[in-house]
């Protein structure tokens, strides 16, 4: 049976399948609903409102009892008062009859913010893919060389390039090329080896993608492979997070579905990065047959699932990659619409779930060439190590989940606009000022009807709890105190929370606040780091660490006072911690723009050493003490100034 749906205030509608859920109705339709969690029913993004009566413009009647019973994971993210006026998860509610659903203001899905690579890295432009100009003679009845030698010994004439071969579905349109062209073309060739598409001259430009694919998110950035310029950047919600939030729970699922549960994930990524193609192009007036070649990052399982490589036995102990050097497929081999000749190199991978965006990592920022005992720390669903000097890096790996993502924390969202990126609260009253994105302005510098908050992102989320540490309105432990002379402490069923933006701020009308549980949250994702740094420091023989450079999507937005104020990493000099952002997509980058960064990368993959934290016995002792902010026992000398002394270690 067909089951009419419409999606206010979109208007969107049509007809769907009885059973299927009406997250999956609004993608169907083209109505962005967020979910963070991939249709779990655990994050509680995707809340909707259900209508009740008789449409008769519309020719529908509308009825909570024609979606499936309210479930127990609902009751968890949906409350009481909610569900009496017809709140449910999109994801949750399977259709049983015709509704009307209105999305709230909250739930709707808005483009994630990604910080845009800089033009200037310092680097010499030396890509893969470069072109030719040539203007060359016709053949006659005196001169009947073939086409192909034709061109390849004026290639050879005029630029030295020698023993040079063609692909494939370039030799088979050749002779009608050159002839459209009039015998005056571009020649586009990859690594001085390959002749990969023939263009009338003129059509000199070059573009070129690099990706990284994330756990979580999937980011792309689209270059000028002639001047290095970054033209246009995008970035998706990873597909992939429907079958699980974590590397383990996707393998698991490839493990339990053989070849469909394979065949998903990497048709998944594949379609998300077509779409990458296509938003980037756009935004520059190209086609995807522009994009002559392709760079990508990602970690481990990322990698294998992007090349439709089994990756059971990386879930399995030793851990072992089917492969750790880089590789060079064709465009048309995976499915990839840019040009079918087009290249797409895959950096190599270093060990176990340390993967190729560990190596752009170190690719961009070079910890390697440092005389400082460095820490790198790429934060993410995966959260990912490097620590070392120019004398020798090792890396790691730990799960810290989404909650710096937005998920988990119930009023969490993505880094779209309206999202609260930066939080101040004054000591002495427990009053907030916070900052949007998308605004010029604080919040006490606006009206509180033009601020539109709509959720909080990671940068935010860690601001907002760092505040309240350093205002006392927590303890050590997380504990909010219920004590504190402010309106803003409410006492809820699950806990004490505090408010951050008051309802007439939001554009969702409701209070937004951090509660007991987002800061539990936090607190395993941080102890995580931090106990894998520590662990690394003892492995190594390391005292202290004298540089930290945070990276990962949002690396560039996190304040990094804020950040060592709640222990994601051990203590440092202050003006010695850089945010950095996206560095693993730096990498990609780089090696996208300088084909000599390839050879570097293999270098670094097989120079670092690895460090398995599963193996390692104190680990899980490191978790509990880090678990307390910044930390049970270790000393942090250079907060002192900022955060009161018998809050903090010395």
């Amino acid at each position: 049976m067909k089951c009419k749906v419409i999606f206010q205030p979109s208007g969107r509608r049509g007809y769907v399948d009885e059973e299927n859920n009406l997250l999956q109705a609004a993608r169907d339709m083209g109505v962005n609903i967020e979910s963070l969690c991939g249709g779990k029913q655990s994050c509680g993004k995707c809340r909707v409102r259900i209508e009740e009566g008789s449409f008769p413009k519309d020719r529908i009647h509308s009825a909570r009892n024609n979606l499936s019973p309210f479930t127990s994971e609902e009751e968890k993210c949906i409350e009481s008062q909610e569900v009496s006026l017809g709140y449910r998860l999109a994801c949750a509610a399977r259709l049983q009859g015709d509704v009307v659903v209105f999305v709230p203001e909250e739930s709707r899905g808005g483009k994630q913010v990604i910080c845009k690579a800089p033009t200037d890295m310092g680097i010499e432009i030396n890509p893969a893919v470069k072109g030719y100009d040539l203007e060359l003679t016709p053949p006659s009845l005196s001169d009947p060389k073939a086409d192909l030698e034709r061109l390849k010994l004026a290639l050879e004439e005029r630029y030295g390039l020698k023993g040079l071969g063609i692909d494939y579905s370039t030799l088979i349109t050749l002779g009608d090329k050159l002839r459209a062209a009039h015998w005056k073309i571009n020649i586009v060739i990859w690594m001085d080896q390959e002749i990969i598409d023939i263009r009338p001259t003129g059509l000199e430009s070059l573009y070129g993608l690099a990706i990284d694919i994330g756990t979580t998110t999937i980011a792309g950035y689209l270059c000028d492979l002639v001047s290095g310029e970054v033209l246009a950047t995008d970035s998706l919600m990873n597909p992939q997070i429907s079958f699980g939030e974590d590397v383990m729970a996707r393998i698991s699922y490839t493990m339990n579905h053989p070849g469909e549960g394979l065949r998903k994930m990497h048709d998944q990524l594949i379609q998300s990065i077509d779409q990458i193609v296509s938003d980037t192009t756009s935004q520059i007036g190209a086609s995807a047959e522009d994009l002559y070649e392709m760079t990508i990052v990602g970690n481990t399982a990322m990698h294998h699932f992007f090349l439709k490589i089994n990756p059971e036995y990386l879930g399995r102990a030793p851990f072992s990659p089917a492969l750790q050097r880089s590789l060079d497929i064709k465009a048309r081999d995976l499915g990839l619409k840019i040009h079918p000749s087009g290249n797409i190199h895959v950096l190599p991978i270093e060990a176990g779930f340390v993967g190729a965006d560990n190596v752009g990592v170190v690719l961009a920022q070079q910890p390697h060439r440092a005389d400082e005992k460095t820490l790198v720390i790429d934060i993410g669903t995966n959260g990912e190590l490097v620590m070392g000097n120019k004398e020798g890096l090792s890396s790691a790996s730990c799960a810290t989940g989404p909650a710096f993502e937005g998920a988990h924390i119930k009023f969490g969202m993505r880094a779209a606009p309206g999202a609260i990126e930066r939080v101040r609260i004054n000591p002495e009253d427990y009053e907030i000022s916070f900052k949007v994105i998308g605004a010029d302005q604080w919040s006490d510098q606006c009206k509180p009807d033009e601020i539109g908050a709509r959720g909080i992102c990671g940068s935010g989320i860690i601001d907002a709890v760092a505040e309240m540490f350093k205002a006392g309105i927590m303890d050590k432990s997380g504990r909010i105190r219920g004590n504190i002379p402010s309106t803003r402490i409410r006492k809820t069923n699950s806990g004490y929370e505090f408010i951050i933006a008051k309802a007439g701020e939001t554009a969702i009308r409701r209070n937004i606040t951090i509660t007991s549980e987002d800061i539990r949250q936090v607190q395993l994702a941080k102890g995580a780091l931090y106990a894998g740094a520590k662990v690394m420091m003892g492995t190594l023989g390391f005292k202290k660490i004298n540089r930290v450079i945070l990276a990962g999507a949002f690396g560039n937005y996190i304040d990094p006072e804020k950040a060592m104020v709640l222990g994601l990493f051990p203590d440092c000099e202050l003006h010695e911690i850089t945010a950095v952002g996206n560095a693993a997509g730096d990498g990609a980058r780089l090696a996208l723009l300088n084909k000599e960064k390839r050879k570097e990368a293999n270098d670094i993959a097989r120079g670092i050493g690895y460090i398995e934290l599963t193996l390692c016995k104190d680990f899980t002792d490191q978790f509990a003490l880090a678990m307390h902010f910044p930390h049970m026992r270790d000393p942090f000398p250079h907060l002192r100034g900022l955060i009161p002394d018998k809050m903090i270690n010395l």
